[in-house]
């Protein structure tokens, strides 16, 4: 097998139906692909008839909501292509983009990692400018402030003509990687249950040299938003679990001073705008969006006490968390 489309859902069973459409449609005489798609136990049901609509494809149940990470490797350990295309549920794919990433990867070898654009609903591409974290470039104004300076520079990395440009990393909606390059940073990090992984994983390919590159030459639709924030808790909980993988990648990423450093900035900052924003909640309680901030200040809270119990940043809700504390 050439390729083996993996792609994670939880509950995004519209956007997934459209997705696998897309895919149905594919047919190519120049390579193989198999299609797998793993439910992080969605138990509402829907499993078994989209199991029966697509049969083509392969479906397996995760244990739990166990995060995309966990879900990724899932996949990847039942997969038989030589190659790994990690995919949203609320993406379209076309037989022209699938064979572009593939082409793309076996042509440049130095490429660790490929994507390719993504243009969503409005007909907006996205940007793909996207810089590893660092000292001075973690935080939104220090990051702002960075771009600036270095605006001319760039600018001359970013707008080229060529059919290959190179971000520090990739988002994880749409991740074209060979398994050879999949085993050697050996796979997701499962520190991670949501969000910051897929800058993991492309960090985990440049250290080791490769390139992380995207290609004009191919477009996927992707549909931003969708099923992660549907209601004012579950926004609060997908919003709270970006700020736990933050830490989680300060942890794995810096040198213990930049860490303690960076750590007490991030809960600092943190603390100090939910506590302001939920007193603000309570006399303008008519804005729903702000109850968001009082939820997350109780998750926040719950966090950090763990965090200090346990002595780990990892999410409690990440596998390798799961694993140490069964």
């Amino acid at each position: 097998m050439d390729i083996s489309i993996i792609i994670v859902n939880y509950k995004g069973w519209k956007a997934l139906d459209e997705c696998l459409e897309s895919i149905d449609s594919i047919s190519s005489k120049t390579f193989s692909f198999e299609v797998i798609i793993v439910d992080n136990f969605s138990n509402d049901g829907q499993f078994p008839v989209f199991k029966h609509k697509y049969s083509k494809f392969t479906f397996i149940e995760n244990t739990g909501n166990n995060g995309f990470s966990n879900g990724c490797n899932f996949g990847a350990s039942i997969a038989t292509g030589n190659h790994f295309l990690f995919l949203n549920p609320d993406t379209k794919l076309t037989l022209e983009a699938l064979e572009t990433l593939l082409q793309t990867a076996i042509s440049h070898p130095e490429i660790g990692i490929v994507s390719c654009l993504q243009i969503n609903e409005n007909n907006v591409f996205y940007k793909q400018t996207n810089l590893f974290p660092a000292l001075g470039r973690f935080f939104g104004i220090s990051r702002a402030l960075f771009r600036k300076l270095n605006k001319p520079k760039l600018e001359k990395r970013f707008n080229t003509t060529t059919d290959l440009f190179y971000p520090d990393w990739v988002t994880g909606a749409v991740i074209f990687i060979s398994r050879n390059w999949f085993d050697k940073i050996k796979g997701w990090n499962e520190d991670y249950w949501l969000y910051f992984e897929d800058v993991d994983l492309c960090k985990k390919v440049a250290d080791l040299g490769g390139k992380i590159a995207v290609t004009r030459k191919a477009t996927i639709f992707h549909q931003h938003g969708g099923a992660s924030r549907i209601n004012v808790k579950t926004k609060a909980l997908t919003k709270t679990e970006v700020i736990i993988s933050k830490h989680v990648y300060i942890s794995n990423q810096f040198s213990t001073g930049i860490q303690i450093y960076l750590q007490s900035l991030l809960i600092l900052g943190v603390l100090l705008e939910k506590i302001l924003l939920s007193i603000i909640s309570l006399f303008l309680f008519f804005i729903p969006k702000l109850k968001v901030n009082r939820l997350m200040l109780k998750n926040l809270t719950v966090y950090y006490f763990n965090a200090l119990q346990k002595q780990t940043w990892i999410s409690p809700r990440a596998m390798n968390y799961l694993k140490t504390n069964a």
